[in-house]
């Protein structure tokens, strides 16, 4: 996901978002214990896309909080 995508997004589709996309990390790393993935790159790929929606997030509920 770009950062353009998520910075147009609101404040509770972030925190959808967010909680989406944790819980299809947690599937890929069970997925990944039974049998292997083939590019497991996704897993580096799915943690920064989190960590960029939370950075997001924050600077959001920053600026609507002043």
């Amino acid at each position: 996901m770009k950062i353009t995508e998520v910075r147009e997004m609101s404040i509770a589709d972030l925190r959808d978002r967010i909680a989406i996309e944790k819980n299809n990390l947690d599937t890929m790393k069970l997925n990944h214990a039974v049998s292997p993935l083939e590019d497991t790159s996704k897993f580096k790929k799915t943690r920064q896309d989190i960590a960029r929606m939370i950075t997001i997030l924050a600077e959001k509920e920053k600026e609507q909080n002043q």
